[in-house]
């Protein structure tokens, strides 16, 4: 482990209703519509030094509504378009993983990634030298605060409306 003054802080963001638009299962290149301010909001917060990893439940891969490599695909598509408007993403962690899986391969009772677990972000503090103290999450859905508590760190719900201001709301810069 690195000293904390070398580990850096970071802003969890939950990726549909979050970053893009909730079209429910979103996995093909049309349905990749950003949320107003987010491409803003993800330059705010690297420009404050945060790294910007995504985490999201994935559970379209586990009910056979598209593959995992879909799901990749999608998300270096939404971090490429984000990146083409002058917003870093670090990182993105994804679990495909369901209770109710009609692949067998991502059937899990209670897999340690699928919020309101907190695998994801400690995977992530773990891989990025994350310093948990100085991180928050952003999302649309109480298990994202959950895994946020889970994990230590604050969560923040965002339901609507542009993600820059909210975020300039939150932070006050």
């Amino acid at each position: 482990m690195l000293p904390a003054s070398s580990l850096v802080p970071a802003v969890f963001l939950d990726r549909d209703g979050v970053l893009i638009e909730d079209s429910g299962y979103p996995h093909l290149d049309e349905h990749l519509i950003l949320i107003p301010g987010a491409a803003e909001a993800v330059r705010r917060l690297n420009a404050l030094g945060y790294l910007i990893v995504i985490v999201t439940n994935q559970s379209g891969v586990a009910r056979g509504l598209f593959s995992e490599d879909r799901m990749h695909r999608f998300n270096d598509l939404l971090v490429r378009k984000l990146a083409s408007m002058g917003a870093r993403i670090g990182a993105v962690y994804a679990c495909p993983f369901h209770a109710e899986a009609q692949d067998e391969r991502y059937r899990h009772p209670d897999h340690p990634d699928r919020k309101p677990n907190p695998g994801m972000i400690l995977k992530a503090a773990a891989d990025h030298d994350i310093d948990l103290s100085r991180s928050f999450m952003i999302g649309d859905r109480q298990s994202d605060l959950e895994a946020a508590r889970r994990a230590g760190i604050s969560g923040f719900l965002f339901e609507t409306g542009n993600l820059d201001t909210f975020v300039r709301d939150l932070i006050g810069a």
